[in-house]
């Protein structure tokens, strides 16, 4: 995976500069480039899968009996994908809303801005929660509690170290964030202003990157769901509307929010881990890949 994403970086760098400036397409050859390596990654990784000895045991035959698993894979899959549609989808609809608040071009244009920074740096958090919903989900297959319960132990440990490195290191070039992204003196200097309060979400936001990578791993992906869905939208947005519009701190009330829907999403997850029994979570994993167990001969 690292390979084709290097492959498609490669790709994407010279043919947006082309698209955007020698044919002149300018945000829509932008967008276009994005579309075009996105379907390089495709076609990279089915290469990958095709032609590896690795993935060789997944070149199954095509039969019906291939279709039994998937219902227990859509049960995991659709809850999965709303669990993180849950949560972007408050950031877009706030992003929307600051259409209405005084000055709507800059605070859109600030909250993008905020987004993509935040969208940047949660990639090493959501990386560990990768890992770690891999590990445990394996670790709870072959019947090894401790071992699950060491690798939660062991991603939190590492995403605090990055929080706390990520965090600081954002704080401190809270004066140069704004000029990546423009050189307009105004969205430079609010940019700065909201850095502060990115920090502290970068925090809450490396939290739940782990916390949702285990709930992955553990099968709780209805559970995630509902907690994505009261925390962004029982907590955060309403938080988000008060800060922003009643005691009119607008884009900073709008991040407040996020915050705090954030916090709530890392308290919920946390709780529901913590109070797991591994032992049990073990002993239904295993009695599940005995269940879903397809021929691959």
């Amino acid at each position: 995976m690292v390979l084709s994403s290097m492959i498609t970086l490669a790709v994407f760098i010279p043919l947006c500069w082309f698209l955007v400036y020698k044919v002149g397409m300018g945000n829509a050859g932008a967008a276009l480039s994005v579309s075009i390596c996105d379907w390089v990654e495709v076609i990279v990784l089915g290469l990958y899968i095709k032609f590896s000895p690795s993935c060789e045991k997944t070149r199954a035959p095509l039969t019906w009996e291939a279709f039994k698993g998937i219902g227990s894979f859509m049960s995991l899959a659709v809850p999965s994908a709303l669990m993180i549609c849950l949560e972007w989808w408050s950031y877009e609809l706030l992003v929307l809303l600051s259409g209405i608040l005084p000055n709507p071009a800059l605070e859109t244009s600030v909250l993008s801005i905020c987004i993509s920074t935040v969208v940047l740096l949660y990639n090493l958090p959501y990386g560990i929660g990768t890992a770690a919903s891999v590990r445990v989900s394996n670790e709870l297959g072959a019947g090894n509690p401790e071992g699950a319960r060491l690798v939660v132990g062991v991603a939190l440990s590492i995403v605090v170290c990055s929080a706390v490195l990520v965090s600081t290191t954002l704080l401190a070039l809270r004066h140069f964030i704004g000029i990546a992204f423009s050189n307009e003196e105004e969205v430079v200097d609010y940019v700065t202003r909201m850095v502060p309060v990115l920090s502290i979400s970068v925090i809450t936001d490396s939290f739940q990157g782990v916390l949702s990578g285990v709930s992955r791993g553990c099968g709780w992906q209805h559970l995630g769901a509902y907690v994505n869905l009261g925390a962004f939208y029982l907590v955060g947005i309403p938080v988000a509307l008060f800060f922003g519009f009643t005691m009119q701190l607008r884009g900073m009330g709008f991040w407040i929010g996020m915050i705090a829907g954030g916090a709530t999403q890392v308290t919920l997850l946390s709780v529901i881990t913590a109070t797991t029994k591994w032992d049990k979570m073990a002993d239904k994993a295993k009695e599940r890949v005995f269940e879903d167990r397809l021929p691959t001969q």
